[in-house]
C-alpha cells in the first residue's frame, strides 16, 4: 500500500494547528489528621475562610480554622473513609448550594445533591449558603397574611408573609402536623416551600414527603433533609441551605433552628419561616 506523505503531512499540519493547550492548576493539600468529622490539612496556603473543598474520595468540606502551617475543615459526609494522607484539593468557590426552579418539588441534601432517586437537578445556578442578611431599614414590612388553614392559629395568632414564628412544644404534641397543614394550605397562593428537616429519623422523614406528595404540596415544596445519621456539619448547614432558592426569590435575613420551614413569596422578596422546637417534657 502506497503512502500519501502530503495526506498525513496535512492531517499533522492540521492536529497541530488545532491543538489548545489548557493550562490547569489547583491547589493540593494532604490530610494529616481526621476525627469527628474534622480534619487538619497541610499545603492548602490559599485557602479561603469558608472555602469548599474536595476530599480524594469525593467527600465535600468546608474551611473552617486557618493556621500557620494547616487548616481545619469540616467534613460534609463520611469522616471514616478520609484517612491520613488522602489529598485534598481546594475549588476556589465558598459553599454553595444550587437554586432555582430545579429543585422546587425535589428531596436534597444540604448540599443540593438529590436523595429522591429521580436523577441529577439540572440547575446550573447555585447562591452562596452563608450570606450576610440585610438590614431592617431594607427589609420588606408585613403586609399580607400568610393563612396555615388551621381557623384557631389564623385567628387568634395570625402569621404574616415575612414574619418568623416559633412552634414550641413538648415532643410528640403536633408541632410538625402544624408546619405540614401550613405548607398543603399554600396550594395555589404562588407561595414556594422548603421543608427542612434536621435530626429527624429518615422513616419520620419519608412519611412527610409522602403527605406532601398524596396533598398535591410537593408541587411547589422542596424538602430538605438532614438526618440523625448524617454527620453533624451537614446537619448544621441545613438551615442555611433552605433559605437559597435564587432565580425569583430574595432572601430576608435568616434563621437557625432545630427545624426550620421557610414559605416564600415568589417574585415579591417576602420570606415566612415556621421554626419548630421541641422543649423537655413538663417545662
Amino acid at each position: 500500500m502506497a503512502i500519501n506523505v502530503a495526506e498525513i503531512t496535512n492531517i499533522l499540519k492540521g492536529e497541530i494547528a488545532g491543538f489548545d493547550q489548557k493550562v490547569q492548576v489547583s491547589d493540593i493539600g494532604t490530610v494529616i489528621e481526621v476525627g469527628d468529622g474534622i480534619a487538619r490539612i497541610y499545603g492548602l496556603s490559599n485557602a479561603m475562610a469558608g472555602e469548599l473543598l474536595e476530599f480524594q474520595n469525593g467527600t465535600m468540606g468546608q474551611v473552617f480554622n486557618l493556621e500557620d502551617e494547616s487548616i481545619g475543615a469540616v467534613i460534609f459526609g463520611s469522616y471514616l473513609d478520609i484517612k491520613e494522607g488522602d489529598t485534598v484539593k481546594s475549588t476556589g468557590r465558598l459553599l454553595e448550594v444550587a437554586v432555582g426552579d430545579a429543585v422546587i418539588g425535589r428531596v436534597v441534601n444540604p448540599l443540593g445533591q438529590p436523595l429522591d432517586g429521580l436523577g441529577p437537578i439540572a440547575s446550573s445556578e447555585t447562591r452562596k449558603m452563608d450570606i450576610v442578611a440585610p438590614g431592617i431599614a431594607e427589609r420588606k414590612p408585613v403586609t399580607e397574611p400568610m393563612l396555615t388553614g388551621i381557623k384557631a392559629i389564623d385567628s387568634m395568632i395570625p402569621i404574616g408573609r415575612g414574619q418568623r414564628e416559633l412552634i414550641i412544644g413538648d415532643r410528640k404534641t403536633g408541632k410538625t402536623a402544624i408546619a405540614i397543614d401550613t405548607i398543603i394550605n399554600q396550594k395555589g397562593r404562588g407561595v414556594k416551600c422548603f421543608y427542612v428537616a434536621v435530626g429527624s429519623k429518615e422513616s419520620t422523614v419519608a412519611g412527610i414527603v409522602e403527605v406532601l406528595r398524596q396533598a398535591g404540596a410537593m408541587e411547589y415544596t422542596t424538602v430538605v433533609v438532614a438526618t440523625a445519621a448524617d454527620p453533624a456539619p451537614l446537619q448544621y448547614i441545613a438551615p442555611y441551605a433552605g433559605t437559597r432558592d435564587g432565580r425569583v426569590l430574595y432572601v430576608e435575613g435568616r434563621a437557625h433552628a432545630r427545624r426550620l420551614r421557610r414559605s416564600f413569596e415568589a417574585g415579591r422578596g417576602v420570606s415566612s419561616a415556621l421554626a419548630a422546637a421541641a422543649s423537655a417534657a413538663g417545662s
